[in-house]
């Protein structure tokens, strides 16, 4: 039986890597799928992980229909035996659905990768939707950190090093650049203490003495 399984986790824990070794897997066995992704940080139609992998995809906008897709690509002949569908969390709650009828009706494997919580720790509403539907959810065991040392459990917006908790849901960015801590927009991964704090690793370093910081103070 087909399945509608989401992995999930916080930001730099592996998704988009484990979404393409899914493909990868899948492909060797000689099964045929399709990459679908939103947003993704090396542009459109682009599935990327940070360990520098890349693959071509299908763009999901806000009016891409999965249901109309499959049905007019098996109409003229082809095969879809699976789907990975990266950055779900920026899906629509009816493309959740649409993805949920493909598992059901016509028997295609679904793996979703992507986020929970948005900067303000609230649930995408792409992501809840998987939460209530998906026939499996998995927690990605590879653990991002927060600058302290401990598990990192929530997204953080940064504008100019300072952490923000107002402004739309989505504003694409990546991951804080150590060589540029203070850009414009960028995210970062802390433990729910220190986002609670609004603590970035910019503002630890700038107002905690080195013996506090973990690493030397090089975090």
């Amino acid at each position: 039986m087909a399945a509608l399984t989401y992995f999930t986790g916080t930001m730099d824990c592996g998704k988009s890597t484990l979404a393409l070794q899914m493909d990868h897997n899948h492909k060797v066995r000689g099964r045929q799928g399709r990459i679908f992704t939103s947003h993704d940080r090396a542009g459109e139609a682009k599935l990327s992980s940070r360990l520098g992998l890349t693959a071509d995809a299908i763009e999901v906008r806000p009016d891409f229909d999965f249901w109309q897709y499959a049905v007019d690509e098996l109409t003229h002949g082809g095969r879809i035996d699976y789907a990975v569908c990266d950055e779900a969390q920026f899906y629509a709650s009816e493309q959740i659905e649409q993805l949920a009828r493909l598992v059901d009706e016509l028997q295609i494997d679904v793996f979703c990768f992507g986020i929970l919580t948005d900067f303000r720790a609230r649930m995408f509403p792409g992501s809840a939707r998987l939460v209530e539907l998906a026939d499996r959810l998995e927690v990605l065991q590879v653990e991002a950190l927060c600058w302290c040392g401990q598990r990192a459990t929530h997204n953080a917006r940064t504008v100019h090093g300072e952490m923000v908790t107002e402004g739309e849901q989505l504003v694409v960015g990546d991951l804080e650049n150590e060589d540029d801590p203070a850009g414009t927009t960028a995210y970062e991964v802390l433990c729910r203490r220190h986002h609670r704090r609004r603590l970035t690793a910019a503002r630890a370093r700038a107002t905690l003495s080195p013996e506090v910081l973990p690493f030397g103070g090089n975090a």
